[in-house]
């Protein structure tokens, strides 16, 4: 029978950890001073744990990111400064009188500032196969590299940024569609969509060397790296993981925000001058984001650029998908999946 009354307790509390600000069971009572448990940084969680009666409260314990501490009595204070963004599970120990009982809750951040508006300004314009549904775009020693998708077509390319042509192919199997790449040292990376796993080739002859299965990330969207020891890779959710870059292993992730809610959906990255430009798939902008912390920080806007390729924003087949930073000259390029031009851009703040 006292087995039966834990197993109740511990529903109760795990039913609570979801729900407003203030929950009890039999033993104590948690309260939120912020019912809905959503923050922005800079701002604090307060909450405090109230006795239902017998044994008085003690102290305390938190766990949350990697904040941890323990505290004397029955309130506590957690200040949001330097905190990733997202959902985040808070862990609150009490103890009694030797007795201790846990509780957890989903917290939500936020980013404290909302994101600036950028404009842009088209600056030269070079051709692009109409046959390629562009996933991945990607400079290398002044090199341009494509990823082209769909079941069936999914190619890896070398192209000549001039004239667009085809320097270099493979073809992956009709099995896999093609997404994201990005390239480290002698190896390029590609992902595909739904088949759990991305492959590995030489960089010089495009031989496949190897692959990489996904773990925990869903599906595989877009592919960039630090040039140091991270790869980041999106799956269409509001998460952005980050690989190991030697053995591709996910490592943790960043989630996506900015002052208001919580993103999805981000396809194509690039790594520009230490922030991750991300276009969102089927919109006409591309996201610049903080690698540490996941806020976006700021929208370049590229409303009208679909004219510039006579493609109808209806036509959810031909949009924006395709970001390339050459380092060489500090240029950035665009493009889109069967769009008939590649264009370089000024971006204006």
């Amino acid at each position: 029978m006292k087995t039966v009354k834990v197993l109740i307790a511990s529903m109760v509390i795990l039913l609570f950890a979801s729900c407003g600000d203030e929950k009890s069971n039999n033993v104590a009572s948690f309260k939120f001073e912020n019912a809905t448990k959503s923050y922005k940084l800079g701002e604090t969680i307060n909450f405090s744990v109230e006795e239902n009666g017998g044994s008085k409260i003690d102290s305390l314990k938190y766990n949350f990111q990697s904040n941890s501490k323990a505290v004397k009595g029955k309130q506590a204070s957690i200040s949001l400064n330097n905190m990733l963004l997202g959902k985040h599970n808070l862990t609150i120990t009490y103890f009694m009188e030797g007795v201790s009982n846990t509780y957890s809750s989903e917290i939500t951040i936020l980013n404290n500032a909302a994101p600036q508006v950028y404009s842009f300004e088209i600056l030269n314009e070079y051709p692009h196969n109409t046959a390629d549904y562009t996933q991945g775009l990607e400079f290398n020693k002044n090199k341009l590299y494509e990823s082209a998708g769909k079941y069936g077509e999914s190619r890896l390319l070398q192209k000549e940024l001039e004239t667009g042509a085809v320097l270099k192919e493979h073809k992956l199997s009709k099995t896999f569609f093609a997404e994201g790449l990005t390239i480290v040292a002698d190896k390029i990376h590609q992902l595909t969509w739904k088949g759990d796993m991305g492959f590995t080739y030489n960089l010089e002859d495009f031989k496949t060397i190897g692959t990489f299965a996904y773990k925990q990330s869903k599906q595989g969207w877009g592919l960039c790296y630090d040039g140091n020891k991270t790869i980041y890779k999106s799956d269409g959710t509001t998460r952005i993981w980050k690989l190991n870059s030697e053995t591709l292993e996910e490592e943790g992730f960043i989630q996506i925000a900015t002052n208001k809610s919580l993103k999805s959906r981000f396809n194509e990255l690039e790594w520009v001058d230490g922030k991750i430009y991300a276009n969102t798939w089927q919109k006409d902008s591309i996201a610049i984001i903080n690698p540490e912390n996941g806020a976006i920080e700021a929208i370049i806007n590229l409303n009208g650029i679909r004219k510039e390729v006579n493609v109808n924003k209806q036509d959810n087949d031909k949009v924006l998908n395709g970001i390339a930073y050459n380092k060489k000259n500090n240029k950035l390029y665009i493009t889109g999946k069967y769009w008939s031009k590649l264009f370089e851009i000024k971006v204006i703040k």
